[in-house]
This record gives C-alpha cells, structure tokens and sequence, in this order.
C-alpha cells in the first residue's frame, strides 16, 4: 500500500486477539496455545525475519500471559513446547515459501521474454497499418501457445501472418518461432506474396525434418495461417493467401462480410496437395472497414449448452448500434469480452484476435 508492506499486520492482530480473548475467557477455557498459529500465519505472509520475529512473540506471549494466571490454571509445559515447536518450524516453511516464489518470478520473467521474442510489440502505425491484437493463452500459467501474429513492412507494402500452431507447449512455441522467423525476412525481401507463402510452407517442412530427426514426437505437426499484403499501388486491395485458416471478417460501418474460405491446406502439409500453394485472392475493402482474424479459441469457444460463439451475428449487431466497433481497437476488445462471456472465462484453447486495416481509414 503506497509503497510499503503491510504483510506482517494480519499475524500481529491474531496474536492480539488471541491473547485478548484468553484473558476474557474462564480458567477453564484457555486459548493461549492457539498462538502457535501465529507464525504459521506470518510463515505464509511475511519474510524470514517477520516469521521468526512472532515466533519469538508467540512463545514469548504464552509465557507471559500463561504465568499470569494462577497455577491451577495454568497450561503449563505441554503447550508451550507445542508453541515452541511450532514457531521453530514455521522459519524453515517460510524459507521454502521465499525460495518458490524467486523461482516463480524468475519463470515468468522468462516467460515474459519468451513471449516478445515470439510476438514482439509492434509500434502504433507500423507499415501504414491501425492494428490491435489480443493474445489469452488457455493455460494461464504459461502465457504463451502455438498462436502467432506479425506485421512487416516491405519495399511494396506491408505484410501481414495470423496463424495457430497445432498442439500445445514447447514444440508449438517452437514451430511458431520459426514461421515468424521466416516471415520476418521473406516478407521483406520477396516481390510477390506468392512468394512469401512459399518460404513458409518451405520452414514448416524443414522443421518438421529437424523434428523428426531430434527423435520429437511432434514430427507431423502443421500449422493454420492467413498471409495478407496490402500494396501500396492498389490502396483498396487486400492480397489473402489461406493456408486452411478461419476466413477473415471484414468488419466495417455497413455490417459485416466473410472473405471467401481458403482452400488451401495447413502449413506443413502442402505435400499432400501435390504441387501448388494456395492462390493468392484479392478483396477489396472500402475505407472504414477493419479485417479480424482470430485463432480457433474464438470460433470454438462453447457456452454452457455447448453452441459456439456467434461471432458474426454479434459483430453485426455491434456496428449497427456504434459504427466506431469496427475501429481495430474497439473491435478487438469488443470480441474479447464476447469471448470470455460466452464460455465463461473457460477458454478450450489458446486465443488470438488480431484487427487491422490501413491507418488513412481511420474513422474520425
């Protein structure tokens, strides 16, 4: 509270409540050896020294106030051993407790540099592009999955790659990293976007290899992904290549629209096509309107009954009261929020909403 601990409160009134109501109680009814709660309390709030400071009181208290009765009422060595024991093991209890919660710290902050070396920020305005994007991975503790989104700037335009790793853990994090490696430099140095989904179908092959060569199990893992390109010679186009993903929405102040699905496969899985990629489409997007894509932990989040979330319909019915939803920010936000009402804060998988669309449509 404004800078300073007050850990070590919650233990001192327990303490003085405890031996209040010994003092106000019959000799019969003796309550002073409940102070051997004391430092269990401060092992589980304060630091070391806190907890052997009220182990010190506690048995210091049970001296006291116990002598303070007569002898006939007295609780005598039984209890004092049972405080004394007590306080001594709270000490090492609160070591550990310390010990795990450094470790802890140390993990998420791994985590955390985990997580912006994979997704890493991207400045307001990047590439010419309003952007705004939500990550909610389904295991908390891990805040980071096989979900994964990047912007890059090119000589021709900017670039854009949504996608979902299949599985979970490492190996899905690892597969993601790779893919946005790629893109990160393809997506710069390649003409045609034709191009920069044949550099990614290409690193999902290799790293399967490099998978199935380590002995891993996740050799035959793929991805889903949507690769767009918005050139600067055509500002109302925008370039989509579907490797299997959720079609985007085009979200804008006169409703909503579906790009066409992709038919093209996964990732990692173009060698069961034959030769080919998937083609890339050209859709045209007036000024005011926003493209969300999302992972699989929005369109297959379930409520309580099991139906899944209308994402569509309520996006509809969202620009229709405020056509500013549709501004990437609002619109990422409005879905979150859907999303987790929906399924009741229970997400099934990891969850990405990314919007975007070009910074001159901004709505005013």
């Amino acid at each position: 509270m404004r800078g300073r601990g007050y850990a070590w409160v919650p233990p001192l009134v327990l303490l003085i409540a405890i031996v209040l109501l010994d003092w106000n109680t019959s000799g019969a009814f003796r309550v002073l050896s409940w102070t051997v709660l004391v430092p269990g309390f401060a092992a589980a709030l304060c630091g070391v020294w806190a907890t052997s400071v009220f182990a010190g009181l506690a048995i210091g208290a049970y001296v006291l106030f116990d002598s303070a009765w007569p002898h006939q009422y007295r609780i005598g060595l039984p209890d004092f051993i049972l405080v004394a024991v007590g306080g001594v093991l709270a000490v090492p209890a609160c070591v550990v407790r310390r010990r795990a919660e450094r470790l802890r710290l140390h993990m998420e902050d791994v985590t955390e540099t985990t997580r912006r070396t994979v997704l890493r920020q991207l400045p307001s305005g990047w590439a010419g592009l309003d952007h705004a994007a939500v990550y909610l991975a389904a295991d908390a503790a891990a805040r980071i999955g096989g979900d994964f989104y990047d912007i890059q700037p090119c000589p021709v335009g900017a670039r854009v790659l949504v996608g979902d790793v299949q599985g979970k853990g490492l190996g899905a994090v690892d597969a993601a990293a790779a893919l946005l490696g790629t893109f990160r430099e393809a997506g710069y140095h390649e003409p045609d976007l034709a191009g920069v989904a044949e550099c990614l179908e290409q690193r999902m092959l290799r790293h399967r290899e490099h998978a199935r060569a380590l002995g891993r199990g996740d050799g035959d893992r793929f991805a889903t992904a949507v690769l767009l390109g918005f050139p600067d010679d055509d500002p109302d186009i925008v370039k989509v290549v579907n490797f299997g993903h959720e079609p985007p929405l085009v979200v804008g102040p006169e409703g909503v629209r579906q790009l066409p699905p992709g038919d093209g496969l996964p990732l990692g899985l173009g060698d069961f096509a034959g030769p080919g990629l998937p083609p890339v489409r050209r859709a045209r997007m007036v000024p005011g309107e926003t493209l969300l894509l999302c992972t699989d932990g929005v369109t297959e989040a379930r409520d309580r009954s099991g139906a899944f979330y209308p994402l569509a319909a309520e996006l509809a019915r969202a620009v229709a009261v405020d056509p500013r939803t549709a501004e990437p920010d609002r619109l990422v936000d409005y879905v979150r929020e859907g999303t987790l009402r929906h399924c009741g804060g229970r997400l099934g998988d990891d969850t990405t909403i990314f919007a975007v669309r070009r910074t001159a449509t901004r709505l005013p």
